[in-house]
């Protein structure tokens, strides 16, 4: 079968029209309580007419994980009702809408953190400070916000809900041996810095069921000696496999280093070499502009759906340009995000 930007594609029984993801992208509009507003349902509700899937920005499950001081959460009850503005909004134009949850850790705002915590007492620079390293009850309290945070979600109308275990944020601060030099049985061997992301999973898959799309996003590398590589994230990942239903593939962020040199595509390789192990859906993400990139990817077999994340904000109808016309506009170069 030929696959094309216009294929539809299955995420565990929920059909999308096209390939074509809106990628999160931060909006920095939250309130001081992290919630939602006019604005979110605007922006998401316009850029949802052509895309196959809408993943929601970086939301967190924990007022002391949230990744900027104006994002947004889904940490107590009360943040349900906005966001379930933003997914009727999207659901308008019959376009299903991921949630993206996650926690800072180590990386979580300065400005509305009162307890910083990671894995182990390892600061990402000095803006951020040192963490506090985890207990096993914190551990655990983490999970639990994880599984409130999934619940919240379905009642918020998502159709599916992203873990954000990428651009070194907690899950990816447990999943490193850059971050995590812990000794007990969430530290040292793959196995066991895997164990925080299993039991986040598996505590999701208690509230959404087997039949709910969960998909993770990562950072296939950290850009470093030492660091995760897509061997590392085969590793780890494939025993979750039958849990997971698309793996979300970016790059970087767990430490201040930034990629050599940014170009069309410049993610895909690490996408391409972790999809050669898995039989579920991998996502490209990272400069892929144009209608023949993007299919020649689909095609090629290297990729099974492509993101795209910074023309959507410059152009609410850029997914139009890519699916119909058949080639976005120019869009200028990024720096390399975290979002």
């Amino acid at each position: 079968m030929t696959l094309a930007l216009n294929t539809p594609l299955t995420l565990r029984g929920l059909t999308l029209r096209n390939r074509l993801i809106m990628a999160p992208m931060q909006q920095y509009k939250g309130t001081p309580e992290a919630i939602a507003g006019d604005h979110h349902v605007e922006h998401y509700s316009q850029r949802a007419k052509h895309v196959g899937l809408v993943i929601l920005e970086s939301t967190a499950i924990s007022a002391n994980g949230r990744l900027w001081e104006n994002d947004i959460g889904i940490y107590t009850d009360q943040h349900v009702e906005s966001l379930k503005r933003i997914t009727d909004a999207i659901h308008e134009h019959h376009t299903p809408v991921f949630i993206q949850l996650s926690h800072g850790g180590r990386k979580s705002a300065p400005e509305v953190t009162t307890r910083l915590i990671a894995p182990s007492a390892i600061a990402y620079d000095e803006h951020y400070g040192t963490p506090e390293a985890l207990s096993l009850a914190g551990i655990e309290h983490i999970i639990e916000e994880y599984r409130l945070a999934a619940r919240r979600s379905l009642n918020a109308g998502f159709d599916g809900i992203e873990i954000h275990a990428a651009h070194g944020f907690l899950i990816h601060q447990f999943l490193s041996p850059l971050s995590n030099t812990r000794l007990d049985a969430y530290g040292g061997t793959s196995l066991n810095r895997v164990r925080f992301l299993r039991e986040v999973l598996l505590a999701i898959r208690t509230e959404v069921g087997t039949d709910y799309p969960v998909i993770i996003r990562i950072s296939a590398t950290d850009y470093y000696e030492g660091g995760l590589t897509p061997v590392d994230w085969i590793q780890m990942l494939k025993p979750l496999e039958s849990e997971l239903d698309a793996i979300h593939v970016s790059t970087g962020g767990n430490i201040p280093v930034q990629p050599s040199d940014i170009y069309d595509a410049y993610q895909l390789p690490h996408a391409a070499a972790i999809k050669q192990h898995f039989n579920i859906p991998i996502i490209a993400v990272g400069k892929i502009y144009t209608r023949s990139l993007a299919n020649r990817i689909l095609e090629d077999h290297l990729a099974d759906a492509i993101a795209i994340g910074r023309p959507l904000l410059d152009d609410p109808d850029y997914a139009e340009h890519l699916l119909i016309s058949g080639q976005g506009r120019n869009v200028p170069p990024a720096k390399f995000s975290n979002n």
